[in-house]
């Protein structure tokens, strides 16, 4: 069965001077899936935005192609962002944990990846939220330790079909 999700979240940008540190949703995130290939729940599923498939993270560190993709990925205002997912799910048991599969995992979560450049070391850094973090989040560079983001609400994962 084709399963879709739909991902929102949306970030607290801190104004302070005229420091510009492009921060933006790189388009690339990790979800926990239940994963018929390899019959196990709660699975980290990598996904990119243009590509083909998705990577499973598998059983004992063995990843493997995932029948999933990002269909849709919207920037809003670079605070906001709105992402599809659609993969294909069928039931099945994971006899390892001894529960049955379900179209979205029992415990959800998603990890977005963020990334920015520092004008003062005009260098490229990279960072993420997850849904499963304590509220808030608060981000700085890791150079200059301007705010860049604020983490308020978590990240809203939601079955659509």
């Amino acid at each position: 069965m084709l399963r879709t999700a739909e991902i929102t979240a949306e970030l607290t940008v801190p104004l302070r001077g005229e420091v510009f540190h492009n921060l933006h949703w790189q388009k690339k995130l990790d979800l926990s899936l239940d994963c018929f290939i390899c019959k196990r729940t709660g699975r980290t599923t990598h996904l990119r935005y243009g590509e083909e498939c998705a990577v499973c993270s598998g059983s004992r560190r063995v990843e493997h192609p995932a029948a999933g993709r990002v269909a849709a990925f919207d920037e809003r205002e670079r605070t906001a962002l709105r992402a599809v997912v659609d993969y294909w799910w069928a039931p099945f048991h994971d006899t390892k944990r001894d529960e049955p599969a379900a179209a979205l995992t029992r415990a959800p979560w998603v990890r977005l990846h963020l990334g920015y450049r520092c004008p003062e070391s005009q260098q490229a850094e990279a960072f993420s939220i997850q849904s499963n973090m304590v509220r808030p989040v608060s981000q700085t560079c890791t150079h200059c330790a301007h705010p860049l983001a604020i983490s308020a609400q978590s990240p809203n994962i939601r079955l659509m079909s």
